[in-house]
Formats: structure tokens, C-alpha cells, sequence
């Protein structure tokens, strides 16, 4: 009996992943981008930044499995709840994954976000007094441990350490012609927008320019200098959320 509910288990949740990668299938071919085939950001295909982003993932991922326990333990008295929180969010030219996170809201916030004013500027959704916000999830924010599950997604390739801040698909959707240039590099944990802005950022339009001129500039240098940069904010908790 107990072997038979097991290989119900299995097929369950291998169809569901099945029927998962089938979506995800979907909107890539709902979200091309606009722009004229070109050639390949040397970000998107360096060696060296590889490297960079396997062994931050490792050393990452080591720190998310001792932080793990004692967050969830936090959430179990604040919010009981699932403790990692998942979304569909929009990669490199577009390409749909599933990016992961410590959960830093209520079980059902996604489906009050309409509920909430929007207190920034153009496709990106930002409240600082978000009320969905959980007590153990300000911390989690404020310094940025939320963040640290996404070391997974960097190790699989969806993400880099170092890029631009990957949107939602209901973002893209309404992206003009000129948003697209983002998304030309992959998305990263941190970038241009994070190291130097964070918070105290809140016009999408001026994200999309810090975004290119990160691509501009970029070389496995300049990511290493806004890795180093990011921790000083986090430390001091620059423009915090």
C-alpha cells in the first residue's frame, strides 16, 4: 500500500514538473524580444565570469543550508508557511525560469499585490510599507538575506552573480522596444542598480540606463567591484527595504 501511494507520489509530481517545463515552453515563444538579432554580450558567454558565478554559488549555497533552519524556525512563530517562495521571472533575452527566494511575505501575497499602491515608476512594483510584508521578512530584507536561495539558480545558469534585476513576466509584457536592451545579459543577484541605488531607486526608466551602462562597462573586473560594492550597502544597509 505504502509503496503503491509512493508511485502515485512519483507520477504526480513528475507530471506536474512535465507540465511545468511545457509552460515554460510557451511563454518563451510568447516573449521574443523585439530587437534585431545581434551579436552575443561578451558577458553572456566569458569563462571567467562562469567560474566567478559556480564558486559564489557553492559558497552561497553553503550559507543558505546554515541560514535555512533558523529562518524557518523564525517564520513558523511569525507566519507559518512555506519557507522558500517561488516565481516565474524573465532571463536572458526574455527565457522564462523559476527564480527562488526565502519567503519574505504572506502565503498569499501574490494574489493582493493589486491591493497595494505602487510607489514606483513604470513597469516595477515597489512599496517599502508593503503590509504583506512579514515581521521575519524586513529582516530577511533589510539584509538581503532573502535573496541567498537565488545562489541556486546562478549554479544552474539562469542567473549570474552579477547582472540586472530579472522582471516578471506581467512586467515584459509591457516592455516598449528599448526595455528589451536589459535583457541582453543574464539577470543577476546583484548590478548596477542594486550597488549603487538599491531602494532609493524607483523610476524603471532609470534602472533600464543603470541596466546598459552595466553593459557598457561590464568586464569580470567591474562584477567583482559591484560584488564588493553591494556587500558595503548590505553592511550598511543602504537604501534597505
Amino acid at each position: 500500500m505504502i509503496t503503491a501511494i509512493k508511485d502515485i507520489s512519483r507520477r504526480k509530481t513528475r507530471k506536474s514538473h512535465e507540465l511545468f517545463t511545457q509552460d515554460l515552453r510557451v511563454l518563451e515563444t510568447q516573449l521574443q524580444s523585439p530587437l534585431e538579432p545581434e551579436l552575443l554580450h561578451g558577458s553572456t558567454y566569458c569563462r571567467i565570469k562562469r567560474f566567478i558565478d559556480i564558486l559564489g554559488a557553492i559558497v552561497g549555497l553553503a550559507i543558505t543550508a546554515v541560514l535555512t533552519v533558523p529562518i524557518a524556525i523564525a517564520m513558523y512563530f511569525d507566519d507559518p508557511g512555506p519557507v522558500f517562495y517561488s516565481q516565474v521571472r524573465c532571463g536572458l533575452h526574455g527565457k522564462p525560469f523559476r527564480i527562488w527566494k526565502f519567503r519574505s511575505m504572506i502565503v498569499d501575497a501574490d494574489r493582493k499585490q493589486h491591493l497595494i499602491e505602487n510607489k514606483a515608476k513604470g513597469f516595477i512594483f515597489k512599496n517599502d510599507n508593503d503590509p504583506r510584508i512579514t515581521q521575519v521578512g524586513r529582516i530577511l530584507r533589510s539584509t538581503s538575506l532573502d535573496e541567498f536561495p537565488q545562489f541556486w539558480n546562478v549554479l544552474k545558469g539562469d542567473m549570474s552573480l552579477v547582472g540586472t534585476r530579472p522582471p516578471t513576466l506581467e512586467e515584459v509584457q509591457q516592455y516598449k522596444k528599448h526595455h528589451w536592451k536589459r535583457l541582453q545579459v543574464k539577470p543577476g543577484i546583484t548590478g548596477q542598480w542594486q550597488a549603487h541605488g538599491r531602494s532609493h531607486i524607483t523610476d524603471f526608466e532609470d534602472i533600464v540606463c543603470m541596466d546598459i551602462e552595466y553593459q557598457q562597462k561590464w568586464s569580470p573586473l567591474y562584477d567583482l567591484q559591484l560584488i564588493f560594492q553591494t556587500i558595503k550597502v548590505v553592511i550598511a544597509r543602504d537604501g534597505a527595504c
